[in-house]
């Protein structure tokens, strides 16, 4: 009897020391998770577009991408704080999805109809899609060697149609129109086909000139000439009237207060994309891929549809 309840004793604390550090852990997750109280006061926020901009939204990480609907969320969030009075929109991306980059303009846009100016700060890169969701603000900041612009939009389209002949491999398709395979790489395009996805990129292109002429306070004209899918360095920008001064993200909150009347040293807001604890779990065991890197594989795995995007060689 002694021994069996000993037994039971020592079992229990065995189970009692195994578990506790999974306690601990969530306890020391819940506790990182519930915010700290806020100071009262105006304040300016300060969203991040950071990696290839892709639709939808998450509840847990996305790390490396940034999620249209999850921007979205953020500058909505910004509309409806009575204590936020300015955003900045801090940018490190290359674009990506032509319908997240318009969703996300379109959130901006209505920041700024409600009354509260909006900053942009260019970090490294903010070409293409990058670009086109800060066209629309009040001031444009970038550093000197910003990699911005990249007006334009591309598709990609693979093609196995001479590697297939060499190995002997033949597909056979079955499809109700003459189009319906145009996309899945097995074969080249046709002339006609080439057509029809030119004439698409040329009205999705207008869209984007539209948006620029419109924040940029430039003809489209002048936008079609500078629109020829080149990047430009922050100062290049500066220069043709992309971007409206040089500076860093300190410079764009100051700015951002200034527009709203707020004196001294403004109250933050960050409105930025953090793993939670499975997300931060996983990424433990996953690769870091750098911005580049993410945007090859975007690309990759985007074959055959428009897109806002600068692909760095």
């Amino acid at each position: 009897m002694r021994t069996r309840l000993l037994f039971n004793a020592l079992l229990m604390l065995g189970v009692l020391a195994c578990g506790l550090p999974i306690i601990l852990c969530f306890a020391v997750t819940y506790a990182a998770s519930v915010p700290p109280p806020r100071p009262a006061g105006d304040a300016v926020a300060i969203v991040y577009v950071e990696g290839p901009i892709i639709t939808g939204d998450s509840e847990f990480s996305s790390e490396g991408v940034a999620l249209s609907g999850t921007i979205v969320n953020h500058l909505h969030s910004v509309k409806t704080n009575e204590s936020i009075k300015a955003v900045v929109l801090r940018v490190d991306s290359p674009g990506g999805s032509v319908i997240a980059s318009r969703e996300i303009y379109d959130a901006v846009m209505q920041v700024r109809a409600s009354g509260k100016p909006v900053v942009a700060s260019l970090g490294e890169i903010a070409a293409s899609g990058g670009y086109y969701i800060v066209a629309g603000a009040d001031v444009i900041y970038a550093h000197p060697a910003t990699l911005t612009g990249s007006i334009g939009v591309i598709s990609v389209f693979r093609s196995i149609e001479g590697l297939s002949e060499k190995i002997g491999v033949k597909f056979t398709v079955i499809k109700s129109g003459p189009h319906k395979d145009e996309t899945f790489g097995y074969r080249d395009l046709t002339a006609e086909e080439r057509a029809i996805w030119q004439t698409l990129i040329n009205e999705v292109y207008e869209d984007f000139v539209s948006v620029v002429a419109h924040g940029r306070n430039l003809t489209p004209e002048r936008v079609r000439q500078l629109g020829d899918g080149r990047v430009y360095t922050g100062r290049q920008a500066q220069a043709v009237g992309l971007v409206n001064d040089l500076g860093d993200l300190e410079d764009a909150v100051k700015t951002a207060a200034s527009l709203a009347g707020m004196s001294g040293t403004p109250r933050r807001i960050e409105f930025r994309n953090k793993p939670g604890f499975f997300g931060s779990l996983a990424s433990m065991f996953s690769p870091k891929r750098s911005v580049p890197a993410l945007t090859d594989l975007f690309a990759l795995e985007h074959t055959g549809r428009i897109l806002y995007l600068y692909i760095a060689p």
